[in-house]
């Protein structure tokens, strides 16, 4: 045991990935980590607090979140430095994926304690694996902005990037994002809606941009959403198709 004049031991900085519905997908890892750590630092106590009563997890808890880790961050590097185990939760996914965590890391960094990563279960990789739209490069977006000049600039980014793209929004501005993206990219563009994903009323829609917009307006769609935009131009998605149709080909030995 180290004496009084011992110097201290830094502690530990855990990112911790939650899970974004069903509480089965937390990982035995994260589990432990809450149980070890002297200390959960949450974006909202009283949501994490659900999540730890569920699994008999009984640790100290503190917000931080993106209204006070400006204040708060500079004191928990120091007490990371003292010695805390500290593990750093979102509401729901993985922290730094649309949500609070980048400036707690850097400081961590820049203090020369490297944060430890228990990765997990989050919204993005789920939209982009269901989507069935092309995922060997894509580029995520985060929430779109709400005013309307910086909303248009960033569609109008995804339309010229000419891959598949990746917007988190809200159930109350889902029908408008998808008839921008119908006006912006194109009524043709492939896209996937997922909503509530891992939740009881999970939902994936699939189609382009123009028929789901249209049946947005007949629909009062709730629940977190995740929307896929394949926004590359018809003739890129026709060729990518062909060099599909003649890999196939290949693979089965047709001439």
């Amino acid at each position: 045991m180290a004496g009084p004049s011992d110097p201290k031991q830094s502690g530990v900085l855990y990112i911790v990935a939650t899970p974004i519905g069903n509480l089965e997908d937390i990982t035995l890892r994260a589990l432990r980590v809450l149980r070890e750590a002297d200390l959960i630092l949450a974006e909202d106590t009283r949501r994490t607090a659900i999540l730890l009563q569920h699994f008999d997890i009984h640790k100290p808890l503190e917000s931080y979140h993106i209204f006070n880790e400006h204040a708060r961050t500079p004191a928990l590097i120091r007490r990371i430095r003292d010695g805390l185990t500290a593990a750093l939760v979102s509401d729901a996914g993985t922290p730094c994926i649309a949500d609070p965590g980048f400036m707690l890391i850097r400081a961590a960094v820049e203090a020369g304690i490297e944060p430890v990563i228990i990765p997990g279960v989050s919204a993005l990789t789920f939209a982009v694996s269901a989507s069935a739209l092309p995922s060997d490069h894509f580029t995520f977006h985060g929430f779109v902005p709400v005013k309307s000049g910086r909303r248009r600039a960033e569609l109008e980014r995804i339309a010229s990037d000419r891959r598949t793209a990746v917007v988190f929004e809200s159930p109350f501005r889902i029908a408008k994002l998808l008839a921008e993206v119908a006006e912006i990219v194109g009524p043709a563009t492939p896209v996937a809606l997922v909503r509530e994903a891992t939740k009881i009323h999970e939902q994936i829609l699939r189609g382009n941009a123009a028929d789901l917009a249209e049946q947005a307006k007949k629909v009062n769609w709730k629940g977190e959403c995740v929307l896929v935009i394949d926004a590359r131009d018809a003739a890129e998605r026709e060729q990518a198709a062909v060099q599909e149709d003649d890999a196939s080909a290949g693979d089965n030995g047709e001439s």
